[in-house]
């Protein structure tokens, strides 16, 4: 019965170990996710700045050719 108990206690203490170790690897992965998130919008917003629009203002269009 004892070693029943001391094989347990050990299970317990390895899976106790793994679960803290995950929790810290997907605390991890969390704060990565964040910063990259972050990156990328403000990646974005200066793609936005710099990519001129497909449409030119009314006053800049040029007539079409049977005007």
């Amino acid at each position: 019965m004892e070693s029943r108990l001391e094989e347990l206690e050990t299970r317990y203490a390895y899976q106790e170990s793994a679960l803290e170790s995950l929790t810290q690897t997907v605390m991890k992965q969390q704060q990565t996710i964040e910063s990259l998130s972050a990156q990328v919008e403000y990646l974005m917003s200066l793609v936005k700045e710099l990519t001129p629009s497909a449409v030119a203002p009314a006053s800049e269009e040029t007539p079409p050719p049977h005007y």
